[in-house]
């Protein structure tokens, strides 16, 4: 594909296109990498014993399959908004749009609030004895003070950021592959699971655990009108960045059984500091505390970027206030977006126990995942000009076999609370519409009940 046709299918967006493919890779590789990983294996060894490869394989299978979806509907559509775009073309329904585009908001603002709450918290308290909500809350200020700056400063400070949480895993591989050189180990334990668990079981019970490390792709479809050539550069960002992480998440479940019983990796708070000092380096305690603080930081940066462009899009659907599609003149950002999501994420530090909340993040986005393999298989009939990425229809419909199987794991009390999000924001939607409807009844203008996707489509085109 020549510069100029690539040109060409770039659809014209208020919002600056700075976001090439190597940015666009570390952004997506730094959200799935995330802060998780480096407490994942002592919650996984309870499930899978030794095994923890295997989840961790069957759970970048089961993300590979929403991700397929992912990439022809961003590409088909390469407007900010995401699954609440994708939602609203498939169903014509302002309603189902909205509800998908606040899942992922909900999930997104109070994920940032738990990153934050995470990075004033024991990470922090390895160097400094500060109080947990007051730095919680200048840390999303700083956030969002990046954020507003610019995409392009966001994203290098988030490549040097992916580096550095990278190189954390990357020691734990290293070093224990010089230690299993030196006849250390015991590689037997790779196959032990649990005592009368089928390994079947087991994998499936440790896969739904590992399907949460994955989680982060689906932000960067909110990142496509600042993506440069989106046709060619989201796929092989995506692909690239879920193969990379998979591969780095199957050697560090490897290192780890290698290095210790599951037992042991059960006890410890650090299981990835327990492995790297069963492996014999000599690795200060605080190095990796910092690492972690780095990938914390990371998650947050990137989940604050995803929910203010989210927002930003769903504005431009006239789904939100009007006012929240503000863009700065200079900086080309979601002022109005990034400072309300921002403030809402700060009250939510004020609730201080999210561990309900933590789960409930998970069934709201994959509500959303199902969503977006619905509508990816019903938008087929739907043509486009432009060339786009298509992914083979099986891949949907196992997605959408997998966004159910992982569903019927969650908690009853975590659907209720997921229940009373949903509905919370339905009264949102209802109001924001009744708002809308008495300004256009004082005006005499088109009433807010009109297709907000065909107003949609003309305001981009007058854009």
């Amino acid at each position: 594909m020549t510069s100029d046709t690539a040109r060409a299918q770039e659809k014209p967006t208020r919002l600056r296109r700075a976001i090439t493919g190597p940015l666009l890779f570390a952004f997506i590789l730094g959200d799935v990498l995330g802060a998780g990983i480096y407490a994942l294996m002592g919650v996984l060894s309870e499930k899978v014993g030794g095994m923890l490869w295997a989840p961790l394989l069957l759970a970048l299978l089961l993300a590979l399959l929403t991700a397929g979806s992912y990439a022809e509907l961003v590409t088909k559509y390469p407007r900010a908004g995401g699954a609440s775009v994708f939602a609203e073309r498939a169903f014509h329904s302002p309603v189902v749009s909205f509800l998908v585009g606040f899942s992922m908001l909900a999930a997104g603002v109070t994920s940032a609030a738990g990153l934050a709450i995470a990075f004033a918290g024991d990470y922090l308290g390895t160097f400094f004895d500060l109080p947990t909500i007051p730095v919680a809350i200048v840390f999303l200020a700083v956030v969002a003070a990046l954020n507003a700056r610019g995409i392009r400063e966001s994203l290098g400070a988030n490549l040097v950021m992916t580096a550095i949480e990278l190189s954390g895993l990357v020691i734990v591989i290293a070093v224990v592959g010089v230690f299993v050189a030196g006849g250390g180990g015991d590689a037997s334990r790779l196959t032990q699971t649990p005592e009368g668990t089928p390994a079947a079981m087991a994998v499936l019970a440790g896969a739904v655990i590992a399907y949460y490390s994955f989680v982060g792709f689906e932000t960067s479809a909110n990142m496509i009108e600042e993506v440069k050539n989106p046709r060619r550069t989201y796929p092989r960002a995506l692909f690239g960045a879920l193969f990379t992480a998979g591969a780095v998440y199957v050697l560090v479940g490897i290192a780890s059984s290698i290095a210790l019983p599951a037992s042991d990796l059960q006890e410890s708070s650090g299981p990835l500091l327990s492995v790297v000092e069963a492996a014999g380096a000599s690795i200060p305690s605080w190095l990796f505390s910092l690492i972690a603080l780095v990938a914390v930081a990371n998650g947050a940066l990137l989940t604050m970027i995803m929910v203010s462009r989210l927002t930003y899009g769903m504005a431009e659907q006239n789904l939100l206030p009007s006012v929240l599609g503000r863009v700065l003149p200079g900086r080309k950002t979601p002022w109005v977006a990034i400072l309300t999501t921002t403030l809402v994420a700060m009250g939510l530090t004020l609730v201080g126990d999210l561990a309900t909340l933590a789960e409930t993040v998970v069934l709201l986005l994959l509500i959303v995942f199902l969503s977006v393999n619905v509508s990816v298989l019903v938008l087929r009939r739907d043509r486009v000009e432009h060339d786009h990425f298509r992914i083979w229809t099986v891949i949907p419909v196992l997605g959408i076999g997998s966004c159910i199987l992982l569903l019927t794991q969650q908690r009853p009390a975590v659907w209720l609370f997921g229940g009373i999000l949903l509905a919370v924001g339905g009264v949102l939607y209802l109001l924001a519409r009744w708002g809308r409807n008495r300004a256009a009844a004082r005006t005499g203008s088109p009433s807010a009940t009109t297709d907000t996707r065909t107003t949609t489509e003309e305001n981009h085109d007058n854009h």
